[in-house]
């Protein structure tokens, strides 16, 4: 657990970079302090790790006062990810991720080993452990990152803009990783980003900082989007708050049958959805001949355009997949890519509105 009580952090010149900060970050968690340029975010994720000073206040570790112990000591306990990986460019990827372990003392083989096991873990393959930082890319640097960070099983990690130097794809695929690590390695994190959607998405908790260091609002993603505390709050969410809050809505919708085809299976009438041999979307092929379709379905004549939604997913995930398709028809696949059924516009919508109304009426029955 972290905790910050009446943290205030104030440059020489009279800056006030942290203004009485007090919140918790529970242990086992992901808190995310968001908030725009100059909240203050990254000033207060770097005095946890003593690499700013607090002016005033105190910072608790699992109950321990942090400036009470040796930066030393206090730095090799937390894992620490920041953009662009932060590697040292003259050390191959697994002398990287060997790094803090040999620091605290291990032998060599077993850091080594380690190290090879935690890029198995981030998906990264065991041939790039002989390269150096500069032969990779920038996702798979951020992946190194996170294995350093995870190389001694710190209980702790600290992560500062981590994915923000990615395109969006590989971002997303980046958020789902930690997400996924999380589930099994339940570390207490304190992650800092810019991006509203990022923190909704991988937060616990969800800290809103304003302009001066000042602490917003704490609360749950769901109730953050739900019931801003003010009009900066409700501004800094986005009026598509209502729209991001569907993926905090549990989904009630039929799924349908489809009757795909696989590549060189012949194509008949309107939109059919094309799979691979095992099943999972490959992409969708027009067959109407009024439109000039396809007679036969070919690599050549794909349509990737739509996302595929994940059964038990939320109605924001089964929504965005049914708009986004040339078809109007949602993909919706198990966790394995295979597919399961898709889903319609007018169904996902008819599921919003009655999620609409039964919270409607648990308000009324409030107390």
């Amino acid at each position: 657990m972290i905790r910050f009580d009446h943290v205030t952090k104030t440059y020489p010149g009279g800056t006030v970079a942290v203004d009485d900060l007090t919140l918790e970050a529970p242990r086992g968690e992901i808190t995310v302090l968001v908030g725009p340029s100059g909240c203050g975010k990254t000033t207060s994720l770097r005095m946890v790790n003593r690499m700013v000073e607090p002016t005033s206040g105190t910072i608790l570790l699992d109950g321990v006062d942090v400036s009470t112990m040796s930066q030393a000591e206090l730095r090799r306990g937390i894992g620490y990810v920041i953009q662009h990986g932060g590697l040292f460019p003259h050390r191959t990827i697994e002398q990287n991720v060997m790094t803090v372990p040999r620091l605290l003392g291990r032998p060599r083989a077993e850091a080594r080993d380690r190290a090879r096991e935690l890029l198995e873990v981030v998906g990264l393959s065991p041939d790039l452990a002989s390269r150096y930082p500069g032969q990779l890319s920038g996702g798979q640097q951020q992946r190194v990152g996170v294995a350093r960070a995870l190389a001694a099983d710190p209980p702790v990690l600290l992560m500062d803009e981590p994915f923000s130097a990615v395109d969006p794809v590989v971002r997303e695929q980046l958020q789902d990783e930690l997400m996924s690590l999380q589930a099994q390695l339940q570390k207490t994190i304190l992650l800092v980003t810019h991006d509203i959607d990022e923190a909704v998405k991988l937060g616990n908790r969800v800290a809103v900082m304003r302009v001066g260091g000042r602490l917003a609002q704490m609360d749950e993603p769901a109730r953050l989007l739900a019931e801003p505390a003010d009009d900066f709050v409700a501004s800094f969410v986005g009026r598509d708050r209502g729209y991001r809050s569907l993926a905090f809505q549990d989904v009630d919708v039929p799924l349908h049958r489809e009757a795909a085809v696989r590549m060189g299976e012949p194509v008949r009438g309107d939109w059919r959805l094309v799979v691979d041999d095992e099943s999972r979307p490959l992409g969708w092929i027009d067959g109407s001949p009024a439109r000039g379709g396809e007679d036969v379905a070919a690599p050549e004549s794909l349509r990737l355009g739509g996302t595929l939604a994940r059964r038990g997913g939320s109605l924001r995930a089964y929504l965005d997949a049914a708009l986004s398709s040339p078809s109007r028809r949602g993909v919706v696949v198990d966790d394995d890519g295979v597919l399961v059924g898709i889903v319609h516009p007018s169904e996902v919508l008819a599921a919003i509105e009655a999620a609409g109304r039964a919270g409607a009426d648990d308000a009324e029955g409030a107390p």
